[in-house]
């Protein structure tokens, strides 16, 4: 008999039960459905047999861990269903690209015409897979037998992908014979997997699945039309030079072809923000321009990169961080958990911006404050500003789409951007890189390098960032006048250089170890590459360093 505790109480079970029989016991106590569970601190999948005393605490759909499980498991439940209804022979791949409402949005390539009846016969042999509750199931086989597998099977990124992959073994997830190779913990069986939906959109379609908020419940789709026309022209782009995937950018990397694949993506992005700069200038009236973004979006140097292409058009910019508008850190307000709370408007001081702004329009001359994040100061180290006829203000900040930001400053003066890293390389075909795990990578590496900031420490606050994204960030995506993508193709080569060291050092038994480690298993897919190469105006460096602008 083995001997388990859970919470405070402890159970007696025999050798060889697994976590499911324990968890199917315990189900009726928990809101939500369990999905995984940390066993001795490490997450685990609930087939897991348990053969000596252990600390369970169970992982539900509810959390972070558990709903990327749930969306991961669905997405497997998807592709079964895809090929099951249309037909191996009919699919040369499916692909599984970005993130759209609260789903992902997929594309089949092949003899396939993806229409509502289409979506509506695979969706039907979802439903009766996750009616029948197939167990899935794992075996871990040799890693030359697995890229012979995805070989005969035509998924031609995961044999990329797999070409580089250090360990010996890989383990393979199977639904009745449906096989396929995910980074990550997958569900028991598919009887969980009842929430869901699929949605025709543009030239694929969009699998719609719950947020952790709201686990049971499959969100209207709203799509941010703009936001995922950039990400499609990006995405098209890495296709068309043949970088779709982490498989295809370490053979870039291996034949030295990369850093003439970067110079050009950098010189793309140039003429990118020259176009934006051309648009502004033809536009009498601007004298703001509002740059908003979630956190590691590039903003600073974006906002910097602007002004001199807005300088070539023979206009006179300003960089302005709203960053250094915070309010004193006594007086930075705190979140429900009772934690400062960087991320809400309240945490800037809105009306001495405004007055400020307003007086610059009016053609005076300000002082301009400066923010010392180390003591939580604002300060003023006599930095004034009066601006002339051809002077524009380049304002960044993640408020800076929200009109309550710039309250008193006509409309028919600001001209929006809507900065983000949209199009982070994904893992393969039908594995995904979040932009969430991009940003989060960027800004354990610059916060290590510029604030001293443990990775820890930058995981611990994470999800109050993201939080804080959701509410005052993403709802304002589309009132921007333009939308531009930060994200290079390269970038996670460069940063896994940085990011390891700081995640290896996450200690063992905290909460922050499991995201870490999360992270450093993406991370090991990646051929690390120098920085060396990267321009120093490259909106990479304000994460890595050496850049030429004052971003950290």
């Amino acid at each position: 008999m083995i001997k388990v505790t859970i919470g405070q109480k402890t159970y007696e079970y025999e050798d060889g039960t697994t976590l499911y029989e324990i968890a199917r016991e315990h189900q009726s106590e928990y809101k939500h459905q369990i999905i995984l569970a940390k066993c001795n601190g490490t997450l685990s999948e609930l087939s897991k047999v348990l053969v000596e005393n252990c600390n369970i605490a169970f992982v539900t759909t509810a959390s972070f861990a558990g709903n990327e499980c749930y969306r991961r498991s669905a997405t497997f439940l998807m592709l079964k269903a895809f090929y099951a209804v249309a037909g191996r022979n009919n699919i040369e791949k499916i692909s599984v690209h970005c993130s759209v409402s609260k789903g992902y949005y997929c594309q089949v390539f092949g003899n396939v015409e993806v229409d509502d009846k289409l979506l509506k016969n695979v969706r039907n042999e979802m439903i009766k897979l996750c009616k029948r509750d197939i167990l899935i199931q794992k075996e871990s086989i040799p890693t030359a037998k697995a890229i012979k597998k995805f070989e005969r099977y035509g998924m031609k990124d995961k044999v990329h992908l797999l070409k580089y992959r250090r360990s010996s073994a890989v383990n393979i997830y199977r639904i009745e014979g449906f096989e396929d190779y995910f980074y990550g913990y997958m569900a028991y069986s598919t009887g969980i997997l009842k929430y869901f939906d699929l949605i025709k959109y543009d030239e694929g379609f969009v699998l719609q699945l719950p947020t952790k908020e709201e686990p049971e419940v499959v969100p209207e789709f709203v799509p941010r039309n703009k936001v995922y026309n950039v990400i499609k022209k990006s995405t098209d782009w890495a296709e068309m030079i043949g970088v779709p995937t982490i498989g295809y950018l370490n053979d870039k990397i291996t034949d030295g072809s990369m850093n003439n694949i970067m110079m050009v993506q950098e010189a793309l992005q140039e003429k990118r923000i020259g176009d934006v700069a051309a648009d502004i200038a033809s536009r009498e009236n601007v004298k703001v321009v509002m740059i908003a973004g979630p956190s590691s979006s590039g903003k600073t140097s974006f906002s910097h990169r602007l002004s001199i292409q807005l300088m070539a058009q023979g206009l006179k910019p300003h960089p302005i961080s709203v960053d250094n508008y915070c309010v004193n850190r006594e007086d930075t307000p705190r979140d429900a958990d009772g934690k400062l709370d960087y991320e809400v408007i309240e945490a800037l001081d809105v009306k001495f911006f405004n007055e400020q702004m307003t007086d610059l329009l009016a053609g005076k001359e300000v002082e301009l404050p400066i923010f010392d994040f180390v003591s939580g100061k604002r300060k003023f180290n006599g930095d004034y500003l009066k601006l002339g006829e051809d002077d524009v203000l380049v304002i960044e900040g993640i408020h800076c789409l929200n009109d309550k930001m710039s309250y008193s400053l006509p409309d028919d003066k600001k001209y929006k951007i809507y900065v983000s890293a949209l199009t982070p390389i994904n893992v393969d075909e039908h594995n995904r890189v979040s932009t969430s795990d991009l940003r989060l990578l960027r800004r354990i590496v610059r916060d290590v390098r510029t604030r001293g900031s443990s990775a820890e420490r930058t995981i611990e606050m994470w999800q109050r960032v993201r939080r804080g994204e959701e509410k005052n960030i993403f709802p304002y995506q589309d009132t921007a006048d333009v939308v531009f993508d930060t994200a290079m193709v390269y970038e996670l080569s460069v940063l896994k250089t940085y990011a390891e060291p700081a995640l290896f050092s996450v200690p063992e038994g905290t909460p922050e170890y499991l995201e870490a480690k999360r992270l450093l298993k993406c991370l090991d897919y990646v051929l690390g590459m120098p920085k060396d190469g990267i321009p120093k105006n490259s909106l990479v460096r304000e994460f890595v360093g050496g850049s030429i602008f004052p971003v950290g």
